[in-house]
């Protein structure tokens, strides 16, 4: 009698059903809380990354010596600062080391109305090849960008082409993202009359570093004189 007493009074028992209900549904719970957040923090970082593209283009089409007298003059060491300085915008993100940004200097070839690229430089460890042409390489009358959105220098003149790519780095689990890969382009046109014969060096004798794309360097580094590396 105890015994089914016991049982009845078991049966009757509620105060399990919450704890019950809360640990059938807590690992739903949890994986959708995990999944914004990560959502939510990759929509951050493209935001980012389109941020930077940005601001390496409108910095790259404003460098160069001020003068009254002559085209302003594009030296490598403004290219570096340039590269330099979207390392420090991305911060944390360590655009170098997961990701590779590329500067194109788009112009009209001399003696025809062809768009092609006068230089090219490129910094960070990621396999990256650039996507709307290469350093020399002559485009035709169609610029650079996607299909239907290319965009055109005019003579005389050069638009300053950013392409970034970087590697999101997940918070919780790439599982819930589709693909890692984050891509931003973005162009100005420069702003003052610059000469584009070529990029000087301020010091032939000690010539400050070239950001070639055919080298995947990481992060940059600014020594005690001022040097980059």
């Amino acid at each position: 009698m105890k015994f089914l007493t016991r049982l009845r009074s078991l049966l009757r028992n509620r105060s399990g059903v919450a704890m019950t209900e809360f640990a059938l549904g807590a690992p739903f719970l949890l994986t959708a809380g995990l999944w914004g957040a990560e959502e939510a923090n990759y929509a951050l970082v493209n935001m980012k990354v389109s941020q930077i593209a940005e601001h390496i283009a409108d910095n790259g089409s404003r460098v160069g010596d001020t003068s009254t007298l002559q085209n302003r003059k594009i030296y490598e060491s403004d290219i570096n600062d340039v590269i330099y300085g979207a390392q420090v915008q991305g911060g944390k993100l360590n655009l170098y080391g997961h990701g590779r940004v590329i500067i194109s200097s788009l112009e009209v070839e001399q003696g025809s109305d062809n768009q092609y690229i006068h230089w090219q430089r490129c910094r960070g460890t990621k396999n990256y090849a650039p996507q709307y042409g290469s350093e020399g390489e002559n485009l035709g009358t169609t610029g650079m960008g996607p299909a239907g959105e290319q965009v055109l220098a005019q003579t005389g003149d050069a638009v300053i082409f950013v392409e970034v790519s970087y590697t999101y780095q997940p918070l919780v689990s790439a599982q819930f993202l589709g693909s890692l890969d984050i891509t931003s382009i973005a162009s100005f046109t420069v702003r003052d009359n610059r000469d584009l014969s070529e990029i000087y060096q301020r010091d032939a004798g000690s010539p400050d570093p070239v950001q070639t794309c055919s080298v995947y360097n990481g992060d940059a580094k600014i020594g005690t004189n001022g040097s980059f590396t």
